[in-house]
């Protein structure tokens, strides 16, 4: 197997591309190293193909050792021809590798095994000769052993017949084949265990669906009610066209002595043998189907999340809503410094309304708070109402967000939050982080793990190990392309920067705490196991600003830091002018950039990258994403009403449509069908998390609390 050429015809690139990566993987080098600072080597790829291409080259070289493995078992036993090696090394996928492999494999006791033990192979071979010119049982007779447990000719013909049955299961092709129609024209099937009981299962109760028809959403739901002990599910396949092809594959000629026997082992065959491991194959890819469905709608949600434009400039009050022990209040400064903490009992059961707004009020004016952060968790509708009658009344301008807590309580509790708030309790610590998440939602939510954001579907029912290698890969991505600034950046964060792990991360922080601020970026080559590889992956993803070197503060690597001067100094400028806000018409004074890359030795893509990052240095790629919803007011859901037109944020997308947060404390549901006039196959191509999209209202259901909502016409 050629992996070069497979990933290049799966991907559409060149081989040459594939090829380049690979070494650039192989090196050492880092996905965001790569995508950024690599670009001429491998042609401008994204670090979406990137992923892509480095998580197919892993599958294929898994592939690739479990076929070496294989061969050589076969090998070792004797039993390799040429044909069956041809086949291996043909194989793409480990289901087909296995399939090959089973007639070779150490198995447990089967009853074919124990009749080959009672000397019946002869009597197998002689039914599937199918040349017999006398009946069955007179060819058994021949057979008949008592010691070696065969006594009668029944029982030798029911030994061989298990042996004709475990080959006729064992053979590849017959497998592939009704692998194959079982999954085109399979029906999965669920019933309730008890309809009587309640449950969100209710809709998988008495269900039917087609095997490719099967969402991944419905497939995930299915399985957790299974797992749960609600549900029984079972696969419906086409018995009698695999019946009647394994028949045709088995039964030649017109030899009435032998056809009803091996009739009879194909169907033991197919319903004892095969039927349940194929049912489980089909199980089994569609959940792979879904959870990568999953995966890919998480990572991009979260990816939306991460990329929310920081709120800065603020001094924010966090407010962490709670029933009997009381919201949780952190006043948190503009460069996210806990100021002040405390506890105000507004909500039930002590309901000290009037106390509650005297100590928010004091907090207000003391440190002249603008802006509100509430947690969307418990007892949050009540906070809110609260926060927006007391907001009518201040003449402070204060306006309030609702922000999104999920992992909050995770993260309160974690070993990271210990340590940055080592004499706070988790409540204070958990209002710290929503005020946090408004001033820089990249810096605090890398420090709770990414599959406690609720921004997924049925995260809890997936392959944990799959689902966070995927969704670190999106935070490191959405790290890497902010960028980090170096002497205030938490170990949490710096673990997920190119070419830094987790003890490289707490080193850095450790040698600032001890030296004091980095002054350029070549003092990370002093820092304890930091070494000149982990320095070219790091370097340009790391910024310094007010350093010694004004491009230390930029996205430019210190590889071209020679080139970069040159440049800058043959278009007139100098490199301090970098400190006094960039170059800005520094691209368009270049006339002619593949003669200028070619003086500067450098690429015209790394020329290009330069040039836009000296005109406005340090830019922040997220100022381009839609910016959070302040409120000052509220709504009910009993002041909705149909065909109202509303400003809302997108919190969650999800397969069959998107979640909208409208003030109301209840998110509303945007239906797929109701997102866009055209025909879309998934939410992902009309919203993202965090877009300010128009909505009206379609319904509402008080008792359910459930908010229905329309895209459609509106734009």
């Amino acid at each position: 197997m050629d992996i070069i050429k497979v990933i290049a015809a799966e991907l559409k690139i060149k081989p040459s591309q594939v090829e380049t990566v690979i070494r650039l993987i192989d090196e050492g080098n880092t996905i965001p190293f790569i995508a950024r600072y690599r670009k001429e080597m491998h042609g401008g790829l994204n670090d979406e193909l990137l992923r892509d291409l480095e998580e197919r080259l892993n599958y294929l070289r898994n592939l690739q050792e479990r076929k070496d493995a294989v061969l050589g078992s076969i090998e070792e036993q004797g039993k390799l021809t040429e044909e069956l090696k041809a086949a291996i090394e043909d194989a793409m996928t480990l289901v087909a590798v296995e399939d090959l492999y089973r007639p070779y494999k150490q198995k447990r006791r089967t009853r074919a095994m124990i009749a080959r033990e009672k000397g019946l192979e002869g009597l197998a071979a002689w039914l599937m000769l199918q040349r017999s010119e006398h009946p069955a049982e007179e060819e058994a007779r021949k057979y008949l052993n008592e010691e070696l447990g065969v006594s009668t000719t029944e029982e030798a013909l029911a030994g061989a017949m298990d042996i004709v049955a475990e080959s006729i299961s064992d053979d590849a092709a017959y497998r592939t084949w009704i692998r194959s129609i079982s999954f085109r024209e399979g029906v999965l099937v669920s019933v309730a265990k008890d309809k009587e009981l309640s449950s969100v299962y209710e809709m998988y109760y008495d269900f039917r669906e087609k095997l490719p028809k099967m969402t991944g959403y419905r497939t995930l739901a299915i399985n957790r009610g299974e797992k749960e002990k609600i549900l029984t599910v079972r696969i419906e396949t086409p018995e009698d066209k695999i019946l009647s092809y394994l028949e045709d594959k088995t039964i030649r000629g017109n030899d009435a002595h032998t056809a009803p026997y091996l009739k009879e082992c194909c169907e033991d065959a197919y319903r004892r043998l095969i039927k349940e491991s194929v049912e489980r194959d089909i199980r089994s890819e569609l959940t792979e189907q879904a959870e990568n469905g999953a995966i890919e709608v998480f990572g991009k949600n979260l990816k939306q999340l991460l990329m929310q434009p920081p709120i800065s400039g603020q001094v924010v009050l966090g407010w962490d809503p709670a029933f009997r022990t009381g919201c949780k209040l952190a006043v948190v400064d503009a460069t996210g410094k806990v100021l002040d903490t405390k506890v105000i009992y507004p909500t039930a059961p002590q309901n000290k309304v009037k106390e509650a707004r005297q100590d928010v009020e004091a907090l207000i004016r003391k440190y002249g708070i603008s802006l509100i952060s509430l947690g969307n968790g418990t007892a949050s509708r009540e906070s809110e109402q609260i926060i927006t009658d007391m907001l009518k009344e201040i003449k402070e301008p204060v306006q309030y967000v609702i922000t999104n807590e999920a992992g909050a309580s995770v993260y309160s509790a974690s070993k990271v939050a210990t340590e940055e708030f080592p004499d706070f309790d988790v409540g204070q610590r958990s209002a710290a982080s929503i005020a946090r998440r408004v001033q820089d939602p990249l810096a605090e939510l890398v420090k709770i793990d990414p599959r406690s954001i609720g921004v997924g579907q049925y995260q809890h029912d997936m392959n944990q190990k799959k689902l966070g290698e995927a969704l670190g890969a999106v935070v490191e991505d959405c790290v890497n392309r902010v960028g980090v600034d170096l002497n205030t950046a938490s170990a949490s964060l710096l673990e997920y920067v190119s070419g830094i792990n987790h003890i490289l991360a707490k080193n850095i922080v450790s040698y600032r705490e001890e030296k004091g601020s980095f002054k350029s970026r070549k003092e990370l080559l002093k820092v304890p196991r930091l070494g000149p590889k982990a320095f070219e992956q790091c370097a340009g993803f790391l910024r310094i600003a007010g350093g010694a070197d004004p491009l230390d503060a930029t996205s430019v690597h210190p590889e071209s830091y020679e080139a970069a001067r040159k440049l800058i100094s043959g278009l007139g400028y100098s490199v301090n002018d970098l400190s006094r806000g960039g170059l800005p018409g520094i691209a368009g004074a270049v006339k002619d950039k593949t003669a200028l890359a070619g003086e500067l030795d450098l690429g015209e893509m790394t020329l290009t990258d330069i040039l836009k990052e000296l005109e406005k240095p340090g830019r922040d790629p997220r100022e381009d994403m839609p910016k959070p919803v302040l409120r000052s007011d509220v709504l009910r859901m009993e002041d909705l009403s149909e065909g109202m037109i509303l400003k809302g944020t997108v919190r969650n997308v999800i397969d069959f449509g998107a979640f909208v947060d409208i003030g109301v404390h209840q998110d509303g549901l945007v239906h797929i069908s109701q997102m866009s006039e055209r025909f879309i196959k998934h939410p992902l191509e009309a919203v993202s998390v965090g877009d300010v999209v128009e909505v009206k209202v379609l319904g509402v259901d008080l008792e359910k609390k459930r908010i229905s909502l329309s895209m459609k016409g509106l734009s």
